[in-house]
């Protein structure tokens, strides 16, 4: 709901199977053994207050916060703008707006979106991270992130 406070997530996608070997297309490459175990571990860093889920279209994306959905009776809805290489100013704007909503993207997003944040003065504990299967949780208030603590990925 927008203007409403809360906390919103971005999660950095969990580990997936070596760029350089993979011979398909880079969007259809899934997560590891390893990946699957961190994505399946995700509930226990987010927590139930989750609202909605959106996800980079990529599979390893899809893999890695389709567990949490599931288990929480959500579907994970794909949206481009979350897709490697995209522009981070949608995703600051939707964790602002969108308290309890989980954001699944790639490094080069979060690191992005984490950078703006940093340089808007906003408390940031954690430093600058953004491990595979990293999550941000960033408290909203009043339609404006107003802190940043980072959760380290599950194991």
């Amino acid at each position: 709901m927008p203007g409403a406070d809360g906390t919103s997530y971005l999660v950095r996608h969990a580990k997936a199977g070596s760029r350089e070997r993979w011979t398909s297309p880079d969007q259809q490459r899934p997560l590891t053994e390893a990946g699957k175990l961190q994505a399946a571990a995700l509930i226990q860093v987010i927590g139930p207050d989750v609202e909605g889920v959106l996800s980079s279209p990529y599979i390893r994306c899809m893999e890695t916060v389709e567990p949490l959905a599931t288990l929480l009776g959500l579907r994970v809805v794909a949206e481009d703008r979350l897709a490697e290489g995209a522009d981070p100013a949608w995703a600051l704007a939707h964790l602002a707006a969108t308290p309890g909503a989980v954001l699944c993207t790639h490094g080069d997003v979060m690191a992005s979106v984490v950078e703006a944040i940093s340089q808007t003065r906003v408390p940031m504990k954690g430093g600058k991270e953004w491990g595979k299967a990293g999550t941000w949780a960033f408290v909203v208030t009043g339609g404006e992130i107003v802190a940043g603590r980072y959760l380290p990925p599950p194991t």
